[in-house]
């Protein structure tokens, strides 16, 4: 027995030692409101992201960017010299892990402006410890920051950063065409040795370039998402994709004239989806399938609810450029006016499939998408992310399991982020409130804790604010 307890100690030893903070700037430490070598977060409520009730009245000593320890207050004492934190009344719980996140806005027609600078800021205020980039039309910014909030030079989540879309032929102005397979190899070669670490599809892809890239970001232990058209949701399946994005709003399954490798328009495969059964068999086997092959959905319904007349203003606007702000105010005002809309039938049928596929035994990951008409607004839409899935049929604490723990799960960091356990990274969202049985108290985040240093978002969005669209 000794000599295993001596390589468990080692391990845990090199593990403790990995998730060690980095020494941060002078700049990030303008955002920082707690750092101390023991911190003890006392009288707490966590809600430890496994989907379990909420614990009362808990304990938690942050040593070395992890937690050493956890459990009852009036069984776990502070260590000597702790700094101790009194959350009587506050819930904590883990660090969200969004997997459908970017650096970039809708900014002018058809383009995208790069506001990495100010978004990561964003992210972090609202309670993201770990995204993944869905994708960029920059190159190198979403790896550049990767790299610069991992030395501590900016405040921001970590970052599984995604490479430039895959895609075939298109009218995008910031996106790649694509001539066949062996370019798709090329580009994953290409991107994952610049340090990329995920690839993502996109609607005028062709199967055999799905699955020449599939097969290459595979060969490097790198997974391949994708928000699919030409591909439908099955044959990429039978590919052997790893997540698939927009829930099913994106599939063109059902659509009867689907020509191979043609995407039908988004509107007309929508339509198919407005329309569908979910207690169809059409519908269950589809999701039989993705289960089954192990493929993750991504519910990106903040995005969606922009485009539904009827739904409320989205939060954070104020945080843009007034012309930003003013341009999305108009786009709010013109759906509102479209009675006609399919997203009247669209939004909800979707919050119906996504629980069904959920409900099937399938992993549902969460992400907020910064795209469309604009209105997305980072930190702010993660937690009405949340909201959304509480609407979707959900319990609160199974939403903050989609937004924590699950993510977690599909980027492989399950063992050290998205849920609250002794020796996982000290990852925490600090509430003023219980998330747990009102899932409107996300939006009241007082710390956001990362590797156990706590980061103040009044100033992280007071950094950025009447500024996003600038950088």
């Amino acid at each position: 027995m000794r000599p295993l307890f001596a390589a468990l100690i080692a391990g845990a030893t090199v593990v403790v030692s990995a998730a060690q903070p980095p020494q941060f700037s002078n700049a990030v430490h303008a955002f920082i409101k707690v750092d101390a070598p023991v911190i003890a977060l006392t009288n707490a409520r966590v809600i430890d992201g496994t989907g379990g009730p909420a614990k009362e009245s808990q304990t938690l000593i942050l040593r070395g960017g992890n937690i050493a320890e956890l459990g009852d207050s009036a069984r776990l004492k502070a260590p000597d010299g702790a700094m101790v934190i009194d959350l009587a009344s506050k819930s904590v719980l883990p660090g969200l892990v969004m997997v459908h996140e970017h650096l970039y806005y809708p900014t002018g027609p058809g383009v995208y402006g790069q506001l990495g600078g100010s978004f990561v800021r964003l992210y972090l205020a609202g309670g993201v410890t770990t995204m993944r980039t869905g994708g960029n039309v920059n190159g190198f910014m979403d790896l550049k920051l990767k790299q610069l909030i991992d030395q501590g030079q900016q405040a921001g989540p970590a970052i599984d950063a995604t490479a430039p879309y895959l895609n075939g032929p298109n009218t995008f102005q910031q996106m790649r065409d694509m001539k066949d397979a062996a370019e798709a190899r090329r580009h994953v070669d290409y991107w994952a040795d610049m340090g990329a670490t995920s690839f993502k599809a996109y609607m005028q892809i062709s199967r055999d370039q799905l699955r020449a890239a599939v097969d290459e970001a595979h060969k490097r232990g790198l997974k391949v998402t994708g928000h699919l058209c030409s591909v439908t949701y099955a044959e990429a399946a039978e590919i052997g994709i790893d997540n698939l994005e927009h829930g099913f709003l994106a599939s063109t399954d059902f659509v009867a004239d689907k020509q191979p490798d043609v995407c039908p328009g988004p509107q007309n495969g929508q339509r198919t989806i407005a329309a569908l059964d979910p207690n169809g068999e059409p519908f269950k086997a589809l999701v039989k399938k993705l289960i089954d092959r192990k493929i993750a959905l991504t519910s990106t319904l903040t995005v969606f609810e922009t485009f539904t007349p009827g739904r409320p203003m989205p939060p954070g606007l104020d945080v843009l450029l007034p012309q930003l702000k003013e341009q999305f105010e108009q786009t709010y005002q013109r759906v509102a006016q479209n009675q006609q809309s399919l997203y009247t039938t669209l939004f909800p049928k979707e919050l119906v499939l996504e629980r069904a596929f959920a409900r099937a035994g399938g992993l549902l990951i969460a992400g907020t998408d910064p795209t469309g008409s604009g209105g997305v607004i980072p930190g702010y839409s993660n937690q009405r992310q949340l909201e959304l899935l509480v609407e979707e049929g959900f319990t609160p604490v199974e939403a903050i399991r989609i937004g924590t723990l699950n993510g977690a799960t599909y980027l492989g960091r399950a063992d050290r982020v998205g849920s609250i356990a002794a020796g996982k990274q000290a990852d925490l969202v600090v509430i003023d409130g219980d998330p747990s049985k009102n899932i409107a108290d996300v939006r009241k985040v007082e710390t956001v804790f990362k590797q156990g240093v706590g980061f103040d978002p009044a100033k992280l969005i007071a950094s950025v604010t009447r500024k996003v669209g600038l950088w």
